[in-house]
């Protein structure tokens, strides 16, 4: 938890000239039109009276935490749905979720030996940038499908209208959410003394399973053996930290759950524990980048292959002017071909910049592709190759990765071809549910968690 200091100083470079509606006085990207304005500014009122969904102490936990990381004394493994749509808001998909990323968790703590800071990729997830406004089929162009809290996937003028009432609608299943994975929490469901019930019934003949079943019999004994010697139960063992994240895309969404509160200075994003910036709205005079500057909220910002390290540093000075522990993450995904060419002058800049920072590598984004039977997808062979190559430069570079982030599901889906299934182009037909992007299934998202642990081995062996 942070310490009183943490509480109550104030940086030096406080934006005072700053509210949660600056962002409108800048260009604003990925934001749909909603037709009724005054519609649009009652929900927002409505929002402003709900009651938060995460609160400021949990806000600051999670920085100390990522501080840590910063550090080397913690890994962040953040991960979840590419988008949250209102249909999948039951209690099978959100438990099988927190059981791939505990299980994936497990792998991580037992390999690495170093506590992991456990980040979703939901409970918000609900908005999605596109690469262009519109979408045209048989001569038809309506308004893109921008993820459940603007409008629906359907492809119909009624469908595709941005609804401002969606907002509340994904307001109250982000509620519900987190509502859902803290009981499981705090009834036990992530404790240590039973690793063996996060399992996932589908998986039972995974290739990887024996070597899972391994790691979970070595974790319960270590267990015992210390509660043998401390002659007392561990008790907190019995649940884990755990924070939501989501892309902070949707700015009247967002404006309206920021907040000040009791005892505490400055803004915070009450909506999420961990917003951040995509790539696509990352410019230094956008919206979304004059939004970010004044939250007290740590924020991610994705780093891609188009970067240069003059913006990347300019950009690290405007929303962490005072260089403060733990605020500001970078997620870099530059792809499996272009992650050597385009990283190590981002790495070096930054290095020699001296500021503080944890670098989180993404391996889904840059390594999208589309088949020939027109399924979008994304090879394990190239993911796999990405983080393998992000730990290697980061060693060269004389920087550390601090963590992974990741599009993955608990759901027996097939959409990203390869891992320990040698998943084909004929395997995505029987199983692909993303309405937006390929993501891990269960295997592959184990497997992914124990290369990781490999690879931080070789590193820690040079």
């Amino acid at each position: 938890m942070p310490s009183s200091n943490e509480r109550t100083l104030q940086p030096v470079n406080l934006p005072e000239d700053w509210q949660p509606e600056s962002w409108r006085t800048r260009p604003a990207k990925q934001l749909p039109t909603y037709p009724d304005q005054a519609a649009l500014a009652a929900v927002q009122e409505e929002l402003r009276a709900l009651p938060p969904l995460v609160t400021s102490w949990e806000i600051l936990s999670l920085k100390q935490q990522l501080a840590e990381a910063q550090e080397g004394r913690r890994f962040l493994l953040q991960g979840g749905d590419c988008a949250e749509n209102f249909g999948d808001c039951t209690s099978d998909v959100i438990s099988n979720r927190l059981k791939v990323l505990l299980q994936m968790s497990l792998v991580l703590v037992h390999g690495m030996r170093l506590p992991v800071v456990r980040v979703g990729r939901f409970a918000g997830q609900y908005a999605k940038p596109r690469s262009a406004d519109t979408e045209t089929r048989d001569g038809v162009t309506l308004p893109c499908y921008r993820g459940d809290v603007v409008n629906a996937p359907a492809f119909t003028p009624e469908a595709r209208i941005p609804d401002p009432r969606r907002m509340v609608r994904a307001h109250a299943r982000s509620a519900m959410t987190m509502n859902f994975v803290r009981s499981l929490i705090d009834g036990g469901f992530a404790d240590l003394h039973h690793p063996e019930y996060w399992g996932l019934e589908w998986v039972g003949e995974s290739p990887l399973a024996e070597e899972y079943q391994r790691m979970v019999s070595g974790l319960g004994d270590a267990v015992r053996f210390m509660e043998t010697l401390a002659g007392t139960q561990v008790h907190n063992l019995n649940r884990v930290d755990f924070y939501t994240s989501h892309e902070a895309l949707l700015l009247p969404y967002e404006e309206a759950n920021t907040r000040q509160v009791p005892r505490q200075w400055g803004w915070f994003n009450l909506s999420t524990h961990f917003p951040w910036i995509g790539v696509r709205t990352a410019a230094l005079d956008g919206a979304h980048v004059e939004y970010f500057r004044g939250l007290r909220n740590p924020i991610g910002v994705k780093v891609g292959p188009t970067s240069t390290a003059d913006e990347l540093l300019r950009l690290i000075d405007v929303l962490n002017p005072d260089d403060e522990p733990g605020r500001l993450s970078l997620i870099h995904r530059m792809g499996a071909t272009q992650i050597a060419e385009r990283l190590p002058a981002l790495l070096d800049a930054v290095r020699r910049s001296g500021r503080r920072v944890l670098w989180i590598c993404d391996p889904m984004h840059g390594n999208t592709e589309s088949t020939s039977n027109g399924y979008k997808t994304r090879r394990f062979d190239n993911i796999r190759s990405e983080i393998e190559q992000a730990f290697e430069l980061h060693a060269a570079a004389g920087t550390r990765l601090g963590g992974v982030h990741l599009e993955l599901t608990g759901e027996d889906v097939t959409e990203c071809m390869g891992g320990a299934r040698a998943l084909t182009e004929i395997d995505l037909e029987r199983a692909y549910k993303s309405q937006v992007d390929p993501r891990l299934n269960y295997e592959q998202a184990l497997e992914t968690a124990m290369l990781i642990v490999r690879k931080h081995a070789q590193g820690a062996r040079t």
